[in-house]
């Protein structure tokens, strides 16, 4: 377990550039050690704001988009093209527009796929990631990306619910989430502490609550976000509404 580092920004705009120049350094520099790199993208207005940056941001060719495996924390289930998946959000904000290797583009199942319900998904999510794996059920993720709810929400995993006390599994099909769409697929907790860097996103004043109960100790059946943690690095990565409600003498803003 990785203790969280802070990152506040002055507003979410800045945030995004910023997030988005993060980024590049760390995949290219996995390129330059291992030959590939590997993250996982997260939905929401900060994960879509990242990926906009990134592409207009000079420095995005210096990534060998060829070599970068992409996957995803949590999905919608629904029909493929459908403008709430995820992936359909990610390829308008960003991946329609670089030039990535398909069969490296790990979408999680459409509604509409081979797999009936939300559950076969999972699981077929789940052996996906394993045959990707050198060790283990999960790939060694450079970067997992999150956004984090107001309700401190990670991935799709909810306070209370069950997909939050999911210690076994890497991959759960998740019903009756609070917000809609009911039915998801979302990364465990197990899965997503497996990689080498977490990264959580919080931007807006909506944020600030669920970034202070998270940070402050929280259980995470309770705060999801406060059991989002990577094995070297836990970054929170958000803007002064965000901070809003945070000790600033524990957190100070950041410069820029």
């Amino acid at each position: 377990m990785s203790t969280p580092q802070l990152v506040v920004h002055r507003d979410k705009e800045l945030m995004a550039q910023a997030a988005a120049a993060r980024l590049i350094t760390r995949i290219v520099d996995a390129q330059a050690t291992r030959g590939s790199a590997s993250v996982v993208l997260t939905g929401g207005r900060n994960g879509n704001g990242l990926l906009a940056a990134l592409g207009s941001a000079p420095a995005r060719d210096a990534i060998d988009w060829s070599r970068l495996d992409l996957w995803w924390g949590d999905e919608r289930f629904l029909p493929e093209g459908d403008p709430e998946r995820n992936v359909t959000q990610a390829r308008e904000a960003l991946l329609d527009r670089v030039p990535l290797d398909p069969a490296r583009v790990h979408a999680m199942p459409a509604s509409d796929g081979p797999y009936g319900d939300v559950d076969t998904a999972a699981v077929a999510y789940a052996e996906e990631l394993a045959a990707a794996a050198e060790h283990g059920a999960v790939p060694a993720f450079d970067v997992l990306m999150l956004g984090v709810g107001p309700d401190t929400h990670v991935a799709s995993l909810f306070p209370e619910l069950p997909a939050v006390r999911e210690t076994e599994r890497t991959v759960v099909g998740v019903h009756g989430a609070p917000k809609p769409p009911p039915l998801r697929v979302s990364l465990t907790l197990p899965a997503i502490r497996a990689a080498k860097e977490v990264w959580l996103l919080a931007a807006g004043e909506d944020k600030a609550k669920a970034a202070a109960i998270a940070l402050s100790g929280a259980g995470e059946v309770q705060a999801p976000a406060a059991g989002a943690y990577g094995r070297s690095r836990t970054l929170w990565l958000l803007d002064a509404a965000a901070a809003s409600e945070l000790p600033r003498s524990l957190y100070p803003p950041a410069s820029a």
